[in-house]
């Protein structure tokens, strides 16, 4: 996938500014402060926003958004058939089997806790036919060990297929641990682009180097 002179104006604000990126095979973390222009980009990669400029080879984009977003009155099984073509919906028991949710089908959101909620939520990004999955701080209200849990599950399931995602998030421990590259945003414009070592789920404390590196990026006037 490739950014090319990306742009959006909101009014007198520019969200992005010019934002050229070639995305390949792997996980992207998009960072930056609020306001930077994070959601914007997955909102113009997703299709969802006009924009100026151009973007080529996104093919279908699949969303796992900050909360589950799930429908209260469908069943977890029910949340999963309602967004996936019908020839897709023999790979529910399986996907539901990999996420820890085997017995769950017949459950309705509020039946569940809060990180099985979230389980449901990647099953169905998952799950979705995509060729780009967008994540969109999906793992920032979770408390620790659940959102460990979260990690670990999200690049299992990224492993089978490898594609490209684009993960955005505020934590530079969340972006240091998962991702092969981070890209840094201020202001709508990348103020750094930084390959990042080894494969997701790597040891964080081993590369203090790359955790400055963020760092540096984010706090760079």
């Amino acid at each position: 996938m490739r950014l090319l002179s990306v742009s959006k104006i909101y009014g007198d604000k520019a969200a992005l500014q010019d934002v050229s990126l070639d995305i390949g095979e792997g996980i992207t973390a998009v960072l930056g402060e609020s306001g930077a222009g994070k959601t914007t980009l997955l909102s113009v990669i997703a299709g969802s926003l006009p924009f100026e400029g151009k973007i080529e080879g996104v093919g279908k984009v699949s969303y796992l958004f900050q909360s589950p977003k799930l429908l209260p009155n469908l069943t977890v099984e029910g949340n999963l058939k309602f967004v996936l073509p019908k020839e897709n919906w023999k790979n529910i028991a399986l996907m539901l089997q990999k996420v820890g949710l085997a017995g769950k089908e017949k459950s309705y959101p509020r039946q569940l806790s809060g990180g099985e909620r979230q389980r449901v939520a990647i099953a169905r990004a998952f799950l979705f036919p995509h060729d780009v999955l967008l994540m969109d701080e999906p793992f920032s209200s979770l408390d620790l060990s659940l959102k460990r849990s979260l990690l670990e599950l999200t690049v299992e399931l990224w492993r089978e297929n490898r594609e490209s995602v684009v993960f955005v998030t505020h934590d530079v421990h969340e972006a240091a641990i998962l991702s092969h590259r981070a890209v840094v945003l201020r202001k709508g414009q990348i103020v750094g682009d930084i390959p990042l070592s080894g494969e997701p789920l790597r040891d964080f404390f081993s590369h203090p180097d790359e955790e400055d590196a963020l760092v540096r990026a984010l706090m760079r006037e």
